[in-house]
């Protein structure tokens, strides 16, 4: 409860503003994943096609971490500090890992993710390739072997011949299991080819190249070498390089700036590049300039850019079906994305459907399916319309594409409403699914739905019944109606769904005990359309005075007072229902030669059990008769939930 004390101090004015407070009473077939990566950095990454695995190395966090190819954890290898460089053994039965900081490189077997041997290789090493049995390393700026074939290991270190590598961005190796006996190595600006089909390397060809490289690789038939940076005349972009006398040849363009390339066995050439705003993993046909796919990752973690692909973190999966690459955000958390179906071009199909159409007549729909590589005429597309009746849609006849692309056909929807006609294209070999949809607004007859009571206004609490009334429509006979009472505090509710009865109506029932919107919805069906209406009805709010301190009540002539010694303070308390900021206004008058005239009135709050007690300061004299009463008052309460109610006047006077 809360009581405040006003004072009486003339028969004519009563000094409101002297109030105070007494007291206060209480996600095609496979689709692209992304998973993020227990990791804090990665230094390579591998695939084993045998077995589905892909491994991750860890050099910050001394580990390798194996997934599926969703990206889900299988096991983690520890105890690996400095781990970089990762190569898979031509049988997929090993993973070899390059432990820079144990100057070794370990063996872990890829069906039970175990390590089986550890080799000390006399060197750091960096970056690693498998060429046929041996593994190839890098270590500082040189070339290292390890034979692993005999009963002992053989090393052998120093075998880059006179080629000068140097640079800061390490040194890179690149080979492919269907050109046997060739490596190439390049670092800081230079190339070089070797032939390692004996036991040592024997150097063919040494030349230069950007020094800005982060990735080699060697294509499947033993034409190219392939970096990650190509000669800045051409733009950003992949560079080429004759395997034989290492010319630079066309290279890829993509987008700023190139830091990862990759050669699938068919030849397709996967290139990253760590850009915020343009696609990082290019996807190029071999010799084409123009990319096949491009893929863009999206913003993490609300990082203050997109993620950028990690230097050197592609590799395809052996059947062409996936290309794997490591994202990083700015807060440094890792993620490994699966991209399906990398060879394919993403053709884009477009449909066009009328916007509006009168229900049962003939319409046409058009529409053109293109792709970077045009489709042969005749491609068959599946057509599928959904409607009101048909949700789950319903198969039309398929369309076949026209020399160009473009198709069309016609259809007459019985159904008015939104209508959808969805095109799709499977895909082939070298082109990707697709799909478009448009949708049309098909007639209906306007329906007619009419609601009770708008306007009125209800005592507090009084239950009203709204009724709806629904008119003529082809099947549906259900309205649904919901009440919205005013406030923030309390939300929409559904009353009642129903068929209406055999003379169209429905009712329910609604406790006024707030000003409420009630509304009436007709969804519609085939030919019917659908239709709201609403209906405003108001409540007064709920007040009540109750008076103490008097001595006794007596009439004064019909009216009834409540009697007050004149040294004796009067308590006015006031229950009203409650709302959240709600006040009450105390109004007082006084009688004055057959007239009353109002001394004022003031606002106090309501505590939260809706009390709040007024104490007036005694008048000190006899003879005085007066008048208060207490009221709601939309808006000025505090609040516009009900509508402005007056509660009675109580009548007091004051005597010796």
């Amino acid at each position: 409860m809360r009581r405040r004390s006003i004072s009486t101090a003339t028969a004519l004015a009563v000094v409101l503003s002297s109030a105070s407070l007494v007291t206060g009473v209480a996600s095609p077939a496979a689709a692209d994943s992304a998973k993020t990566l227990p990791v804090k950095s990665v230094g390579d990454i591998v695939v084993d096609g045998t077995h589905q695995r892909v491994y991750i190395s860890d050099p910050t966090g001394g580990k390798i971490v194996v997934t599926d190819y969703t990206g889900t954890v299988k096991a983690t290898l520890t105890g690996l500090s400095g781990v970089t460089g990762l190569a898979l053994s031509a049988d997929s039965g090993q993973v070899y890992a390059a432990v820079k900081n144990g100057n070794r490189i370990v063996s872990v077997e890829t069906g039970t993710y175990t390590q089986t041997a550890s080799y000390p290789v006399g060197a750091a090493p960096g970056d690693l390739e498998v060429v046929d049995g041996r593994v190839w390393f890098t270590y500082d700026t040189n070339l290292g072997s390890l034979d692993v074939s005999g009963a002992e290991p053989v090393v052998h270190l120093a075998q880059r011949g006179d080629v000068d590598f140097y640079g800061a961005f390490g040194m890179f190796l690149a080979s492919d299991p269907a050109v046997p006996g060739v490596l190439a190595a390049g670092n800081g600006g230079k190339l070089a080819v070797y032939d390692v089909s004996a036991d040592g390397a024997t150097l063919r060809v040494k030349g230069d190249m950007d020094t800005a490289v982060r990735q080699l690789d060697l294509t499947p038939d033993g034409s190219q070498v392939l970096t990650s940076w190509g000669d800045p005349d051409y733009g950003y972009g992949l560079g080429a390089y004759s395997a034989t006398d290492l010319t630079e040849q066309a290279g890829y363009p993509i987008d700023a700036y190139p830091n990862a390339v990759r050669v699938a066995p068919d030849g397709s050439v996967a290139g990253g590049s760590s850009s915020w705003y343009e696609p990082d993993v290019h996807i190029h046909r071999t010799g084409d300039p123009t990319p096949t796919r491009e893929y863009d990752f999206p913003n993490t973690g609300n990082s203050s850019g997109a993620d950028t692909l990690v230097d050197g973190a592609l590799a395809w999966a052996p059947d062409t079906s996936r290309v794997f690459a490591v994202s990083v955000n700015t807060y440094g958390t890792y993620t490994l994305r699966a991209l399906t179906d990398p060879t394919k071009e993403l053709p884009t199909l477009k449909v066009s459907a009328p916007t509006k159409w009168e229900r049962a007549k003939k319409l046409a729909v058009t529409g053109k399916l293109t792709s970077k590589t045009s489709l042969a005429a005749g491609t068959s597309l599946k057509v599928t319309r959904t409607d009101i009746e048909s949700s789950n849609g319903k198969a039309l006849a398929a369309v076949k594409t026209k020399a160009d692309g473009s198709f069309s056909f016609t259809d007459t929807p019985s159904v008015g409403g939104k209508v959808t006609y969805k095109v799709s294209y499977a895909g082939d070999a070298t082109h990707a699914p697709a799909s478009g949809s448009d949708a049309v607004e098909v007639s209906r007859k306007a329906t007619s739905l009419s609601l009770n009571n708008n306007g009125k206004l209800y005592s507090y609490g009084k239950d009203v019944t709204f009724t709806a009334h629904l008119g003529a429509t082809y099947k549906s006979r259900t309205v649904a109606i919901y009440a919205d009472p005013f406030g923030t505090d309390k939300p929409k509710k559904l009353l009642k769904t129903a068929k209406v009865n055999s003379k169209g109506n429905v009712s329910a029932i609604v406790d006024m005990t707030r000003d409420t919107t009630v509304t009436a919805v007709f969804a519609g069906d085939a030919r019917s359309a659908s239709k709201t209406v609403k209906s405003t009805a108001y409540a007064h709010a709920k007040i009540s005075t109750t008076v103490s301190k008097h001595y006794k009540t007596g009439k004064i002539g019909s009216t009834t007072y409540y009697y007050f010694h004149k040294n004796t303070d009067p308590v006015f308390t006031t229950t009203m229902n409650y709302y959240a900021g709600r006040k009450q206004r105390f109004q007082l008058q006084v009688y004055y030669q057959g007239s009353w005239y109002d001394s004022g009135s003031q606002y106090f709050a309501l505590a939260t059990n809706g009390k709040s007690a007024v104490r007036l300061e005694a008048a000190g004299e006899s003879g005085i008769r007066a008048r208060m009463r207490s009221s709601y008052i939309n808006s000025s309460s505090g609040d516009t939930v009900n509508s402005t109610t007056h509660g009675a006047w109580k009548y007091f006077t004051f005597t010796n």
